[in-house]
């Protein structure tokens, strides 16, 4: 995160501080003298200094209410905020909001994602996640191109290859993942039916419902040792449990054979899911690489 447009007498910690307030205030929608303090660690006072120095930096960007800066419309960031580091913070709770200072790193190359979302979009979705709040916005499908969609989003997922909100979609009558590069004009639906207990996350059962998975190496690869050491595996198995909702990305993003007969081929291809039957109510197993989809009777 680089500043910008900020008094150079500012000391490196404050502007650390200062990218906190502002990342909590964009993306959760709110942030409080104890949010300062818990991160920090600094002083009652220092911590009050910190938000009147913010509100007084951006007054366009939050409103003091009930000992709340609270996100307004006008909101205009004072911080280069990178994506990934956000992302990292609202999933992981590491400190992405710190200020990018400079630090000793070993030698090391990352692929990047190819699609980074939208900083606003994000910051909307997760801001109504965090409040309870419905969306309206435009999706555009692969299938049927844009069209509009009333959303209850509860979490975020990462597929590996890309970002999706899982979500009640009103428009559709049931729980789902939106990619959130694919959506636009998202905001708040103010003039809507607030969320039901059956649009909440614990009506969603392919997210709650844990699967209890084992990989094996791949029956068609000369050496299975070489893969069981690779993957950590126990007796040549490795046992995983995924939320049903996301089980079909993670087979995947490692690229797991389910078929029923273990007949996929391909250096790529290490591993095998020993009972590919196990995915057949997960809510994700069609992304499963060779999964057939058992056909419903009548």
């Amino acid at each position: 995160m680089e500043q910008d447009n900020l008094p150079a007498t500012l000391s490196a910690a404050q502007r650390q501080r200062l990218a906190f307030i502002e990342f909590r205030i964009w993306f959760y929608g709110d942030v409080a003298r104890k949010h300062v303090l818990e991160r920090f660690e600094v002083a009652t006072a220092a911590g009050t200094r910190d938000l009147m120095l913010y509100k007084q930096l951006a007054p366009q960007n939050a409103s003091y209410e009930q000992k709340h800066y609270r996100y307004m419309q006008t909101f205009q960031p004072l911080f280069q905020h990178d994506p990934e580091k956000v992302l990292a913070a609202l999933t992981t709770g590491t400190a992405a909001a710190d200020a990018g200072t400079s630090s000793e790193t070993i030698s090391h190359a990352a692929p990047k994602r190819l699609n980074q979302p939208d900083l606003n979009t994000l910051a909307t979705v997760t801001r109504a996640i965090h409040s309870g709040q419905v969306l309206a916005l435009t999706y555009l499908s692969m299938k049927k191109g844009p069209s509009p969609r009333v959303i209850v989003p509860h979490s975020l997922v990462d597929s590996g290859l890309r970002w999706h909100v899982r979500a009640f979609d009103r428009t559709k009558g049931h729980f789902r993942d939106l990619v959130l590069t694919r959506m636009e004009d998202v905001h708040a639906f103010a003039d809507c039916s607030p969320p039901t207990q059956q649009e909440l996350i614990g009506a969603d059962t392919h997210w709650n419902r844990m699967l209890a998975l084992t990989l094996i190496p791949h029956p068609s690869r000369p050496h299975p040792e070489a893969i069981a050491k690779d993957f950590g595996m126990q007796d040549g198995k490795l046992k995983v449990s995924l939320r049903s909702a996301v089980a079909g990305y993670v087979m995947r993003q490692w690229q797991v054979d389910c078929s029923p007969d273990a007949s996929m081929r391909g250096h790529e291809i290490r591993l095998r899911l020993a009972a590919p039957s196990e995915l057949n109510d997960a809510g994700s197993a069609a992304l499963s690489p060779g999964f057939l989809v058992p056909r419903k009777v009548g």
